[in-house]
């Protein structure tokens, strides 16, 4: 008698553990019945459809940061040299964002990297030093531009280091003497 009772608490418990989902106050949550899109969850506290309903995703919706690794790119005056930046990204549509595209994040480091490398091939290197807000202002514009139905709002792009090969180094320091 005891163990059926200790079960049937479990599984009342379990049941309404199901039921029950708070979204804290920085998150968005999509809810899915049966596999489809339902609603979007906002803030607080919701009662689910035990078993037909889950929280399929949970998104930040506070900007987020993320790191652009260094990569190789040519100037327009073939020089290489290695960029890497930061870019600062909010998510504004959580259905979007849950079903526009596969994971964003990993899609807004490439699409940075490849509009980097597209901004400073137009370029010569000195003019890479000198207007960073420029580039900067570009990348955003262009990233911007193309996650738009990905429900992500690109805020900014900032450069962080731009560094000249090592051959290049040498030779512009043997000019220098």
């Amino acid at each position: 008698m005891f163990t059926a009772f200790t079960i049937a608490v479990l599984v009342i418990l379990f049941i309404l553990w199901r039921t029950m989902v708070i979204i804290p106050m920085r998150e968005a949550g999509i809810l899915e019945r049966l596999g489809k899109f339902k609603k979007r969850l906002d803030p607080g506290f919701h009662v689910l459809v035990p078993f037909i309903d889950r929280v399929a995703y949970r998104h930040e919706m506070r900007e987020q940061v993320l790191d652009i690794p260094s990569q190789s790119c040519i100037t327009r005056d073939n020089v290489q040299v290695e960029v890497d930046g930061i870019v600062y990204l909010k998510v504004m549509d959580p259905e979007k964002a849950s079903y526009g595209i596969g994971n964003y994040y990993d899609a807004s480091i490439s699409l940075a990297q490849t509009t980097m490398r597209s901004e400073i091939g137009k370029l010569d290197l000195d003019d890479t030093f000198s207007e960073r807000e420029r580039i900067n202002e570009s990348i955003v514009r262009e990233i911007d531009k193309a996650s738009d139905p990905w429900g992500v709002k690109f805020i900014r792009y900032e450069i962080r280091n731009i560094t000249p090969s090592q051959h290049m180094m040498d030779t512009m320091e043997k000019q220098m003497e």
